[in-house]
This record gives C-alpha cells, structure tokens and sequence, in this order.
C-alpha cells in the first residue's frame, strides 16, 4: 500500500509546527541534527523538541535555538539568495529525495518572492526565509517526511488568518505578500476561521505548496498514527498542525492537473531534448513531443507538458529560459489514477524497483523501473530484456503471495 500524509492546518502551518509534528511521529531527533551538521550551520543553531499544551491538548514543540552569532541573526536575519542556499543543500550529501525537495521549496519562495519584488529569482535577498532557523525548519522537514518513507503527501485548506506583521520590508499586511503569491502559484483552496494573526508563514507556505500534491478534504487511508506539532502563540483554537499518517485505501483517485502546451518551430532538436530532460528534473509528470505542420506549413514541435497545478510557476520558467517560444497555453483538467507503490525486489544481478498498480486489492500493472533494468544490464552486461523479465517474473511471483 501507498504510505499517505495529510496536514490538516486548522490554525495554519509553519516550519516549526511541522518538525514538531513530525517529531511526535518518532522521526529520530538525533538522525535529524546529524543530518542537518551536514549543511554546514551547525555552529549557529540547537535543536531541540519538548512536549508542551496548547488549549488542554498535548503537542510537540520544536525549538531552534540560535548560537552566538545566530543569535544577532535572530533579529537581523544573514542575506542569502538562491544561489548560496542551493549551495548549503547541494554539498550536504542528503539523502536524495531530501536534497530534491529542499531545492525545490526554495526555488518556490524564490519565484514568489521575486514576482512580489520585480526581480529575477536568483537576485532575491532571502531574509527571513533565508535565516538559519528557516533552513533548517525546511530541510529538517524534508528530512522526516522521507525518514517516514511518505509515498504522497495531502494538505488540508488554509486559513488566511489577519491584522500586521513586523517583517524585514517593514510592517504588512496578513497574508504576507508571498504566501499569497505561493498561493496563488499553487492554486490552494484558502478561507478564514476568524483568526486575526499571521497563520500561515512563507516557510510554512512553500512547503505545503511545494510538497503537497492534493488540497482539500482528507484523503480514503487506513490511519496508523497522528503527529501533533504545536505553534508558538495562544490561540483561540489549539494552536496545533496535526499529521495524519497512514495507507492509501481508494481504489482510484481523482486528481487536477495542469495541462501546458507551446509550439516552437526555430529552435534546435537537440535544444528541445534538454528542455523535456530538465522540465522532468523540475518535477513535471510527463513531458512529450508531436510533429506538426505550424503556419506556412513549417515543421516544427508540440511541447506537452503535465504537472500539478503547484509546479505551473516553475515549469513554465523552465520553458521560457530554455526554448525560443514566447507563449505557453495552460488548462486545468482531472484525471483518475490508480493505486501506486513501490517495491524492491532482489535479483542475482542486483535490486530493482518495481511499481505496482492496484485497484483495490487487486493488483492491474506491475512494472520493472526502466533505469534500475538499464543499470544492471550494463554492469552484469546481460540484455536489458533479460533484466527487465527477471525482476517482472519475481515481482508477480512476491505479489501474488497471500
């Protein structure tokens, strides 16, 4: 079965609710700092986690406790910009689903923060965003979710909240520029449950939109635990983020997707080859092309690119910056989709990954992984179709035991 989150935010969500929470879910506290000395900070910050009250209900509390000099950061966040950042993640040597994520929450509030401001994403001087405490509230939380071996994660609509806050652009109003503008990237189902504060944070934001790839109400599971990850501040709700986690159990599910289309006929094959490689890269579901006659009757390309409404914002910079076309169709549709996990299987040649189709307890599809085949048949120099019926006849064969 599928392993399943859904962050249900009735007082928001930001970093620390969401370490706290994952925390409570027996992410092992020590594999996270020993992860995060990785970046390289950890001379300015403490991690640490207690277990405290909100409104009469237990919670976890994550606390990043900054160190000397981190503690001037505290009111005077460091300047960094992308680049630098993506630099922290990239020489870390994370486990891989970790980097990929933590780049790309970044690479959001960049693009968020630079339509808000007028600039290129690579010129945005991250404040807040870019302060120790929310390095580590990312990629710590990029850290539990693939500790926990999440397969698929859900997000619950968002409360607006109100009033002002105090930020590094001076006083603002609630939502904050860019949690709007990473709203809007995301196409988040948002309301207001009367709660006159900042709810929901820039960090707390791009991680949602970045991460999760369903809004609305919670997902058909098998619940196992629920993770309870408290806020700083006394609200009239338990100021409380709570992680649902458990098995998926729908036989089917529907979705929305985007749909981006653009049409180019000046540009180079080759070009185009790189583009379909790195929009893939930026996380689109599928990227193909189709021959077509354009105006004139030129031979050029149909690029078709499918992605979460969430990813539209980068995938379409992806394009602009690596083809020659100066305009991209966008539509909305739904598609139905089965049950899917993966599994390993052990071969005399190796480990391959095999996805499994279901509807409800009944297995449709079963499927080798494509790279994992072309690796070992290059390294045991056996045929590829060797391969690939090898770890198919051990999969049907693991599968179908009781």
């Amino acid at each position: 079965m599928s392993k399943i989150a859904y962050l249900d935010c009735p007082t928001g969500i930001a970093g620390d609710m969401c370490l706290g929470a994952l925390f409570d879910l027996d992410v092992p506290l020590d594999y996270a700092i020993a992860q995060l000395d990785k970046l390289g900070l950890g001379d300015e910050f403490a991690l640490r986690v207690e277990t405290v009250q909100r409104q009469g209900q237990r919670a976890m509390k994550a606390h990043i406790d900054l160190l000397s000099e981190g503690e001037k950061h505290h009111h005077h966040p460091p300047t960094r910009h992308l680049p630098e950042i993506e630099h922290l993640i990239r020489s870390a040597n994370l486990p891989q689903r970790v980097e990929k994520w933590g780049l790309q929450v970044f690479k959001n509030l960049a693009e968020a923060e630079g339509a808000v401001h007028g600039i290129a994403p690579e010129k945005v001087h991250f404040h807040e965003v870019g302060a120790t405490d929310a390095i580590v509230d990312i990629v710590g939380t990029c850290l539990g979710l693939d500790w926990l071996g999440i397969d698929e994660l859900y997000c619950s609509a968002l409360p607006t909240g109100g009033g002002t806050v105090k930020a590094a652009h001076g006083i603002l109003p609630v939502p904050v520029p860019a949690v709007l503008q990473l709203w809007e990237m995301g196409r988040v189902p948002i309301y207001d449950n009367g709660i006159a504060m900042e709810l929901v944070t820039p960090t707390g934001a791009a991680l949602a939109v970045t991460l999760a790839t369903h809004f609305g109400s919670r997902p058909s599971l098998q619940l196992s635990r629920v993770g309870l990850g408290a806020g700083t501040k006394d609200l009239p709700l338990p100021n409380i983020l709570r992680i649902w986690l458990g098995e998926a159990r729908s036989p089917a599910q529907i979705e929305e997707i985007a749909v981006l289309e653009t049409q180019i006929d000046d540009m180079n094959p080759q070009g185009i080859a790189y583009t379909c490689d790195r929009l893939l890269e930026a996380g689109a579901l599928d990227v193909f092309t189709q021959a077509i006659a354009m105006k004139k009757f030129r031979t050029g390309i149909l690029l078709t690119v499918i992605c979460y409404p969430s990813r539209i914002t980068l995938l379409e910079e992806t394009i602009f910056r690596e083809t020659t076309t100066l305009g991209i169709r966008r539509r909305f549709q739904k598609r139905r989709i089965l049950q899917r996990e993966i599994q390993e299987v052990s071969t005399i040649y190796g480990t391959i990954r095999v996805k499994i189709a279901r509807q409800e307890d009944k297995i449709l599809n079963i499927q080798p992984e494509y790279e994992d085949c072309a690796n070992l048949a290059r390294e045991s120099d056996r045929p590829w179709q060797e391969i690939h019926k090898l770890a198919l006849d051990i999969a049907t064969k693991e599968a179908e035991k009781p």
